[in-house]
């Protein structure tokens, strides 16, 4: 089932579904990748402050976004790292493998297609899409890249519901309007621009120029720190 935010910022859903915080949802992903991470160690419960601990924010924050799965955990032992993962992964739909369609067969495109990690987190590559003529044709991996005019017909037999998009900004636009008229419904865009898409199409953007340039703020802040005199940085 899917979820919309809503003003509140709070993720709706029908009533067999968690209403949970935007916020929370943003963070069950680190959880689960600490879990799976305990779980290769085996280690069969954790507490919550190394649960805490391992997925990078505070226990209080922890036991709350997972108190929203009516997961509590244990007194004295801790929570059940397999059970928690079962939680985690039925609420993010990640029981069944999705299907991605990628497009955008450049040098990001390719790394992305590569990427073991997806098959051991749910989700499968199932096509991959360029407009350029030299590209469609080309082996990657097992695939091969397919024309982005077969996109409809792709995304109906493949059954389709998230699309990465990894092509240049001017292109990003276009490639979402197809691919939300072929059905897909979600869309993970890492071209450096503002997708518009329709009521009921969720994006998320990832932008690894702008993550570079908050570390460049940082950075700044703390060279600027740095070259004050003691007195006037303690007041």
């Amino acid at each position: 089932m899917s979820q919309r935010a809503n003003g509140s910022g709070f993720a709706t859903a029908g009533p067999d579904f968690p209403d949970l915080p935007e916020a929370t949802v943003a963070r069950l992903p680190e959880y689960l990748r600490a879990l799976h991470n305990l779980a290769e160690d085996d280690q069969d419960t954790v507490s919550s402050e190394g649960l805490a601990a391992a997925a990078g924010v505070n226990s209080a924050k922890l036991r709350k976004d997972l108190s929203h799965l009516g997961s509590y955990g244990t007194r004295g032992v801790g929570y059940d790292v397999q059970l928690l993962i079962e939680q985690i992964e039925q609420v993010l739909g990640l029981h069944e493998s999705r299907a991605v369609a990628l497009v955008g067969i450049g040098n990001l495109g390719h790394a992305l297609a590569g990427y073991a990690g997806f098959a051991t987190r749910g989700f499968h590559i199932a096509a991959l899409f360029d407009a350029d003529p030299h590209r469609v044709g080309e082996r990657v991996g097992t695939m091969t890249v397919r024309d982005i005019a077969e996109v409809e017909a792709v995304v109906d037999a493949e059954r389709i519901s998230i699309g990465v998009i990894a092509t240049p900004a001017h292109a990003a636009q276009r490639v979402a309007d197809r691919l939300v008229a072929a059905g897909v419904t979600s869309i993970l865009n890492f071209a450096p621009c503002v997708l518009v898409v329709p009521d009921g199409v969720d994006v998320r953007k990832v932008d690894l120029a702008i993550e570079l340039q908050i570390l460049s703020f940082h950075e700044h802040r703390k060279s600027a720190l740095t070259a004050l005199p003691a007195k006037a940085v303690g007041q």
